[in-house]
């Protein structure tokens, strides 16, 4: 079991940057698949990037493609998602999750994929 607690979130001007981080806790987090998901109001957690257990397979949602980075440090147990170039509607909450997925190289692009989510960041991106 994983546990997972997100930060870096805030208020930033369009065009800005931000970069989230995600502290895992427990064990074989080298095991994990993780992803970052974002939550607008009403709608559903939708899929931003993802990452491999080992890093070396990523994902990027086509409205963040070019502007966001998502990495790992696994001897720290640790998730990032560097976000430049922000845009207003990047607004939202932005949820880290994880899937236990032993050594594979595939990451996760849908909500139910992942068992394991964090309590979420909120970013507010102004015009």
């Amino acid at each position: 079991q994983v546990q997972l607690v997100e930060s870096g979130g805030g208020l930033v001007q369009a065009g800005g940057s931000l970069r989230l981080s995600c502290a895992a806790s427990g064990q074989f987090f080298d095991t994990y698949a993780m992803g970052w998901f974002r939550q607008t109001p009403g709608k559903e957690r939708d899929v931003v990037a993802a990452i491999s257990t080992i890093g070396d397979n990523t994902y990027y949602a086509d409205s963040v493609k070019g502007r966001f980075t998502i990495s790992r440090d696994n001897a720290k147990k640790m998730v990032y998602l560097q976000m430049n170039s922000l845009k207003p509607e990047d607004t939202g909450v932005y949820y880290c999750a994880a899937r236990r997925d032993g050594y594979t190289r595939s990451y996760y692009r849908t909500e139910d994929d992942y068992r394991y989510w964090g309590q979420g960041t909120q970013v507010t991106v102004s015009s």
